[in-house]
């Protein structure tokens, strides 16, 4: 697969390890300073909330690929794409440190994750490359909606509730991986809610589902790299529907900030946290929606 460079001046060579430095990426002081803020606090959010911090990235990187010239529709796939990437390594962080905590459901995810796959590989191989993207847009606006409203009510299941049997879990990981593959984000959204009405405590659903991440982020990522092969117009450094230079300078930081993340989790006051943050996605909700309308 063929990657398309281009030098940009002014320049700067990412400052510090990366992995993706074997690319030399050269990148704006500016557009580091941006990307590494948004990596710092993704990170720390997909650690805390178990949300992948894809509802953060998706309107950020969006705002950021448009300013520099990219087609509104594509910059919105994009994002998308490249929000999901930074999840394989983010989840990765995070995981390690709940499963030290002992919090990790395994046996969830073992029986979730081939559902997730499934879904995942649906979702980025087929549908998201049909989609335009000011759809895509308007259908991230009203799940993020709908992941805020959940945070903000904190809804309690019903005490006789169960996890589901194993197919049962199998429908639901198809679910969760391919509303994922089309939003960009690591499937927390809906699999903590998911997990929590089945009644699994909000310490388990939370690490179990950051585990779940590095499986949708991987299955999706693929797809959007084969689905995004031929296109024209992509901004330099991209792979697919990926743009490596977010991908590389957010995961680098989002490592950083995940184990942080997750061990706030099990020291704050997580429900307050839960209001705060779903008052802010419904600002990002409501920017995407604006996007979304505005390029139909």
């Amino acid at each position: 697969m063929t990657v398309r460079w281009h030098l940009q001046t002014p320049f700067l060579v990412l400052p510090f390890f990366s992995p993706f430095s074997r690319f030399a990426m050269i990148l704006e002081p500016l557009l580091i300073i941006q990307l590494a803020l948004l990596g710092l606090i993704s990170g720390f959010l997909a650690g805390l909330l178990g949300i992948g911090g894809g509802m953060m990235m998706v309107p950020f990187i969006t705002i950021i690929l448009s300013g520099r010239g990219v087609d509104p529709d594509l910059a919105i796939k994009m994002a998308i794409a490249t929000s999901m990437a930074t999840i394989i390594f983010t989840s990765i962080s995070s995981v390690r440190a709940h499963h030290k905590r002992g919090f990790v459901r395994w046996d969830l995810v073992r029986r979730l994750a081939p559902g997730i796959v499934l879904g995942g590989a649906l979702a980025s191989l087929g549908v998201f490359a049909l989609l335009k993207g000011s759809w895509l847009a308007l259908f991230f606006a009203v799940f993020v909606s709908f992941s805020a409203t959940q945070m903000f009510l904190d809804k309690k299941p019903a005490p006789t509730r169960q996890v589901p049997a194993t197919a049962g879990l199998l429908g639901a990981g198809g679910v969760i991986g391919f509303l994922s593959g089309l939003l960009g984000a690591g499937g927390g959204f809906i699999s903590v809610p998911f997990m929590t009405w089945c009644n699994v405590a909000i310490h388990n659903a939370v690490a179990t589902s950051a585990a779940l991440g590095f499986p949708i982020a991987l299955a999706n990522v693929v797809g959007y790299i084969i689905s995004g092969q031929g296109l024209h117009d992509l901004p330099p450094h991209s792979l697919g529907y990926l743009w490596l230079p977010a991908l590389g300078v957010i995961a680098t930081c989002s490592v950083l900030t995940a184990p942080l993340g997750a061990w706030a989790a099990h020291k704050l006051p997580v429900k307050k946290l839960k209001r705060v943050f779903a008052c802010t996605l419904y600002l990002l909700a409501a920017y995407m929606l604006y996007r979304g309308l505005k390029t139909v």
